[in-house]
């Protein structure tokens, strides 16, 4: 995983522009309205989504597996604290968060890993925190493409391993761990004009008292 991603970012560097996903966008307002004011981003890469929140007083802590991508973090501006590593070595402080957001990461993960990276940023919720996940779903385009590795995961291309969504999936998966509601987004391709809107699913999750 971690050369895929550095020598994707090496060959790519900003590859998806530097408008945040619209998910992002609709997650910053929802942590306006709840009043938090500090969060954790696991999987910042090279920070186009964390901007939209730093820009709107919050404060941002990452974590980012590509040297090069937390390096144009810096090029971009980004002076945050950007921890160097995987999400499954999580966790990389033992500070507990207003809110965590994490973009397009979790279906990259294996069964073990989405179960640990799940229970981790819960772990660094503080009490009344939310966290939110987007992911990709069973209704995207890539769903069944390339070789099959298990239900509902699929290399769908050489190095990308992807766990494609449902309801029943987000249900059993983030239930235990204080998941509110979820719903479908198109997600589109800001960067890529031609490219249809991929079908997304964001889950928010709170952390009860």
């Amino acid at each position: 995983m971690t050369e895929f991603w550095e020598s994707s970012f090496i060959e790519k560097q900003t590859m998806w522009g530097f408008e945040p996903s619209d998910s992002t966008i609709l997650t910053k307002d929802f942590f306006l309205e709840k009043k938090v004011k500090d969060i954790l981003i696991p999987g910042i890469g090279y920070g186009r989504n964390a901007k939209a929140f730093i820009e709107n007083g919050i404060n941002v802590t990452g974590i980012e597996i590509s040297g090069t991508a937390i390096d144009l973090a810096r090029q971009n501006g980004i002076g945050i604290s950007i921890y160097h590593g995987s999400v499954t070595d999580m966790p990389f402080d033992n500070k507990l968060y207003d809110g965590i957001f994490s973009y397009a990461l979790i279906h990259l993960l294996n069964n073990r890993e989405r179960n640990k990276f799940i229970k981790d940023c819960y772990n660094q919720l503080k009490p009344n925190g939310y966290m939110i996940f987007t992911t990709v779903s069973k209704k995207a385009p890539m769903f069944g493409k390339g070789k099959q590795l298990s239900k509902d995961r699929f290399e769908i291309m050489e190095g990308v391993k992807m766990f494609f969504y449902d309801s029943d999936s987000v249900k059993r998966e983030f239930g235990k761990y204080g998941l509110i509601e979820f719903e479908e987004i198109d997600e589109s391709n800001k960067n890529f004009e031609n490219k249809p809107p991929v079908k997304f699913i964001i889950v928010k999750c709170k952390k009860e008292l």
